[in-house]
């Protein structure tokens, strides 16, 4: 009997829609209705019989329809906030990742000059062979 009346007294104290919707508009809410009016034309033809020929007329009519529809802007949360701001993050470093691979792929390959690399080695034995022979030659 006493969980019936606090359930009486939870639901004639609890918060009202206006309540919730004054607090989301105090937070950034708004919701705006705006129309739009659409325009058709339409071509009808009604065959006429005039002196044994059946010849069409054209009407034009045109008809008009309003559509209202209602834009709604919800603020965002800090969840929502920082989950933008992560996906923000993360595709600026995932462009620049692609950058540098792009400017990685496109930069011409060099390879060293082999014949250079010969031509020092070529000279380090000639140089050490004429380095042995002095020393024996002049017994340094």
């Amino acid at each position: 009997m006493i969980w019936k009346a606090s359930l009486l007294v939870f639901f004639l104290w609890s918060c009202s829609a206006q309540y919730h919707l004054n607090k989301a508009i105090k937070k950034g809410y708004t919701c705006e209705e705006t129309g739009d009016t659409i325009r058709i034309t339409t071509l009808d033809s009604i065959p006429v019989i005039i002196n044994n020929e059946i010849i069409y007329e054209k009407f034009i009519s045109t008809k008009d329809t309003i559509i209202k529809y209602r834009t709604v802007y919800t603020p965002l949360t800090r969840q929502d906030k920082r989950i933008q701001y992560k996906l923000k993050v993360k595709t600026i470093y995932k462009d620049r990742i692609v950058e540098k691979a792009k400017a990685k792929a496109t930069r011409p390959k060099t390879r060293g000059n082999l014949n250079l690399l010969f031509v020092g080695v070529g000279i380090g034995l000639l140089l050490s062979y004429l380095l042995k022979f002095a020393r024996e030659k002049y017994s340094l």
